[in-house]
């Protein structure tokens, strides 16, 4: 309804022609400014109806004027716009008469969307209604577009940052923290909200593992020096409730386009598992497993440091060989698990006297190491019979079984004189040797002059030499002939000797090598090589060995009692095709007695196969008489003891006719060895021995030589 002022009927003529001039001029200017603006702009009336379109307006939306003019300007709007418009924005806009920054989404004619940042004002008549709407529109479809790839993109780089596995966190230019990942929060301590603002080096505590030194805030560094800066080696980040972490990481400057530094990116990573993996396989690889003593490999390193220091002679030092008496007992009484125990309780005995710097080692099996540092050899002596007695002293006890088992230690100095440590460990050893040699459970000390240690150290120089000889085949075959005394047509008897090739081409005989390949437990493995030998000769040359009648081979004592060397013997028979009634396995008489049980299972099995056996050295032992009704042997060859002087020896004699006496109602043959005389054969045939060997008809010779060989008569 129009006001008094406004009623034309109370206006003159004069007065209503000028405010009609007033209004066209007004509409017209106003059509002009829609008309002529390069911006969205439209005009709606009280009820929403477009009443004036700006021509860029309508080319954005894609109408014609006419289409346009007297529609609601809701209906060029999306569903949710129009809800939003209708409910909302257009009863406020005529309320408060303005808006500002409204966000619609618009449809143009083809159907494509429009994003658009609307403001409005309302134009009003004098008596203060509203007559219509000036309204300015912003196409913001690219800003909202590139709104929406921004948003989406911080959104994938949220995710990511919580996602990795490493700790991240971003500072400004003065270091000040703005922004902690998730897993920089629990390496920290500090959450996100409470880290922001503050220094870096108040989030990140950092110091050195071992002398717990603080580090320099890889931050400050970074923004300092605008370069990219990895953290020390073995760093560790304590946190805000004092947890460590053992960590790796790097920080670096942010630059924009321009260069200039905004800020710090860090990246640690917690390598704390990575690092207890890593000590537990050092350890691994530095400690034995069941005791968590140093093993040998470790020790010989201690060694060799310690060998060092002695020659700069900053220190006396000492180094024990232990090796424990009767401890197979305990294995083979109750079993390994026991043993296990026992070794157990010998460590924690000798850990008593292990003083700190020492180092203490299993060095294998039940066999330990100990280097005493800083320590005379006098209380070297001291401690090492110290621990003997500790040892001796108490009874291992398991189940209902008790066990005593004692200690042989081997004292060495160590000093300046020793080139290497496996000379020094070499001589502990054979000071340790010497101690079992001389009783067990007693202290050995080195000195450069001792018999015992020499003799040791000559046997370890066999050992290695005979591993030599059977790795390179530098074992040679010889044959010795044994002569019949009487009638005999049972072709060829004879012995296989074995000989050591020596450097040089000298032969070794066995002699001098075989007491050291027993007591090192080789002379099996040897045995094994000549039995393999023998019996692939015999079947290369079955065909030219007619006229041999009996090839016998020495075994020794332990190949005896070992029942896998019977098993390897066995399956030699049953897989190379010879003529195994030639066959004879001469045993010594201490041999067969000490191991009668395996002894005679051996016979029997061989037996199968047509082999026969000899007594070597009969006579020597104290009952050799009583077992010979439990050995089926075929021959007793009488020890050369009772043979060299047989001429002029009654006693000799006499054993000799005994022994003679005994084959003959045991249905038994005897050879007599060491023969070296006619005089002494005359005689043996005269008491009626049946054969003889010796240098006096027939001295080894290379078995090659065998071919052409015929009975000696």
């Amino acid at each position: 309804m129009q006001t008094k002022d406004q009623d034309p009927s109370l206006l003159n003529e004069q007065q209503l022609s000028l405010v009609k001039q007033t209004k066209a001029v007004s509409e017209q200017r106003y059509r002009m400014l829609f008309k002529a603006t390069p911006a969205m702009l439209h005009s709606i009336d009280a009820q929403g109806r477009l009443v004036h379109v700006s021509d860029v307006w309508l080319r954005t939306l894609g109408y014609a004027r006419d289409e346009v003019v007297g529609r609601l300007v809701v209906d060029f709007l999306t569903p949710a716009s129009r809800a939003y418009a209708t409910e909302t924005v257009i009863p406020e806009l005529f309320r408060t008469g303005q808006c500002h920054g409204i966000e619609y989404q618009a449809m143009r004619k083809d159907g494509t969307l429009i994003d658009m940042m609307v403001s409005s004002v309302i134009q009003r008549d004098t008596g203060d209604l509203p007559l219509h709407s000036l309204t300015v529109m912003v196409d913001v479809t690219e800003r909202k577009r590139m709104q929406r790839e921004l948003a989406a993109q911080h959104e994938r780089l949220r995710v990511t940052l919580h996602s990795i596995g490493d700790g991240v966190i971003t500072t400004d230019a003065r270091g000040r923290v703005e922004y902690l990942n998730p897993v920089a929060e629990r390496l920290t301590g500090w959450t996100n909200g409470y880290a922001r603002g503050r220094p870096s080096e108040t989030i990140l505590h950092i110091v050195m593992d071992v002398s717990r030194l603080p580090v320099d805030s890889p931050v400050n560094v970074s923004l300092s020096e605008e370069r990219f800066v990895s953290l020390a080696d073995h760093t560790i980040l304590i946190s805000r409730d004092c947890q460590e972490y053992y960590i790796e990481g790097s920080a670096g400057p942010i630059k924009n386009v321009a260069g200039q530094t905004l800020g710090v990116v860090l990246v640690v990573r917690d390598v704390s598992e990575q690092r207890r993996l890593n000590d537990e396989m050092k350890y691994r690889a530095t400690h034995d497993t069941l005791t968590g003593l140093l093993n040998r490999d470790e020790f010989e390193r201690c060694l060799q440091l310690t060998l060092t220091a002695a020659h700069r002679g900053e220190a006396q030092y000492a180094l024990m060989y232990i090796d424990l008496d009767r401890f197979s007992l305990v294995n083979d009484a109750a079993g390994h698990a026991a043993g296990d125990q026992v070794l157990k309780q010998v460590v924690g005995i000798i850990r008593r006297f292990v003083r700190k710097g020492d180092a203490f080692a299993r060095l294998g099996g039940d066999e330990f190491g100990l280097i005493l540092e800083n320590c005379s050899f006098k209380t070297a002596q001291d401690i090492a019979q110290t621990i003997c007695q500790g040892i001796d002293a108490v009874r291992f006890q398991h189940g209902n079984q008790r066990f005593h088992i004692g200690a042989s230690i081997g004292l060495v100095p160590v000093d300046a004189g020793w080139p290497t440590t496996a000379s020094i460990l070499q001589a502990a050893d054979s000071a340790c040797y010497a101690a079992k040699a001389a009783g067990r459970n007693r202290v050995h000390t080195y000195f450069a002059a001792d018999e015992m240690i020499e003799a040791h150290r000559q046997d370890m120089q066999w050992v290695y030499r005979l591993e030599q000889a059977l790795d390179k085949g530098q074992f040679a075959l010889h044959w010795q002939q044994i002569t019949p005394l009487g009638d005999e047509n049972g072709g060829l008897h004879v012995e296989i000797l074995l000989r050591l090739i020596n450097d040089d081409g000298t032969l070794i005989s066995p002699g001098a090598f075989l007491p050291s390949a027993e007591r090192f437990h080789m002379a099996t493995r040897i045995d094994r090589w000549v039995v393999h030998e023998v019996f692939e000769w015999m079947a290369e040359h079955r065909a030219t060995l007619p006229h041999v009648g009996t090839v016998a081979i020495n075994l020794s004592g332990q190949s005896i009692g070992d029942r896998d060397f019977h098993r390897y013997v066995m399956e030699l028979m049953e897989t190379i095709a010879f003529d195994h009634q030639k066959l004879c396995f001469e045993i010594t008489e201490t041999a067969a007695i000490t191991n009668l049980s395996d002894a005679i299972c051996f016979f029997e099995s061989m037996r199968k196969f047509g082999v026969r056996f000899a007594l070597d050295d009969f006579g020597s032992g104290a009952s050799s008489f009583g077992y010979l009704k439990s050995l089926p042997v075929d021959y007793l060859k009488i020890d050369g003891q009772f043979v060299r002087d047989l001429v002029v020896d009654l006693v000799d004699q006499a054993t000799v006719r005994c022994i003679r006496d005994v084959a003959k109602i045991t249905g038994k043959k005897t050879v007599a060895e060491f023969v070296e005389t006619e005089a002494v054969e005359s005689l043996l045939r005269e008491m009626g021995i049946d054969y003889a060997q010796g240098f006096l008809r027939h001295r080894p010779i290379p078995l090659d030589k065998i071919f052409d060989a015929r009975p000696i008569s």
